[in-house]
């Protein structure tokens, strides 16, 4: 749990400054990950037509943002970490915007989908339906939150001097329900193995479009 009395600022710092000191070896320690199962999750279930605006929400050093691009996509990444964003600034040609998880500016209805890959479980529980909300405001209406977050019995504290939230599905669920989402799909990671051997958890979900069809129509007004 958290530390008494550290406030959420100060989790996000410490955590912060773990992957600043640590920058070099992430890159090169998830250089080869292979996240495109994840990636296609995203992008079926875009619609309109391509090219799509996507954001990389906690890009890291940039690996993702590279094979968005790749795909004709327009990928803007966004990461707290100063050292991540000057890599991914570096090595992909893609816009970057240094802002971390709880101090967030986004432009309201603009992307067609977010990739929060391995990012959102280090918002703490008190702050997430907040971050939430800002990422499906920032989505247009019919866009598309992936997400991908080690899963756990809803534990929550420091590991390995970083913070994180272990979300199962259920409780993962309510939150993004609560803050306005329809879930598309879920699945776990690695794919083939048992249960057991499968400590992510996705999920694929849709910012409704509000459509004149589903609002309801007003009471009778009687005569």
């Amino acid at each position: 749990m958290p530390l008494p009395n550290t406030t959420p600022e100060q989790i996000t710092a410490q955590t912060l400054a773990h992957y600043q000191q640590r920058a070099e070896d992430f890159r090169e320690g998830t250089r080869n990950h292979d996240v495109s199962q994840n990636i296609a999750a995203l992008l079926r279930h875009l619609r309109g037509q391509p090219p799509f605006t996507i954001l990389d929400f906690g890009c890291g050093p940039g690996r993702d943002l590279k094979a968005f691009t790749r795909l004709g996509h327009l990928a803007v990444g966004l990461d707290g970490a100063a050292n991540f964003v000057e890599m991914a600034r570096r090595d992909t040609a893609c816009t970057v915007w240094e802002q971390n998880f709880l101090n967030l500016d986004l432009p309201p209805e603009h992307f067609d989908g977010i990739f929060a890959n391995a990012s959102l479980f280090h918002v703490p529980s008190r702050e997430l339906l907040r971050v939430l909300r800002q990422l499906h405001a920032t989505l247009k209406p019919d866009g598309v939150l992936f997400c991908s977050n080690p899963r756990g019995d809803n534990q929550e504290g420091w590991n390995d001097g970083r913070y994180g939230v272990f979300h199962d599905l259920a409780a993962w669920r309510r939150w993004l329900l609560d803050a306005g989402f329809v879930e598309l799909e879920h699945y776990y990671r690695p794919t083939g193995l048992p249960r057991a051997q499968q400590p992510w958890l996705a999920s694929i979900w849709r910012r409704a479009a509000r459509h004149e069809d589903d609002i309801p129509a007003p009471p009778d007004t009687p005569l």
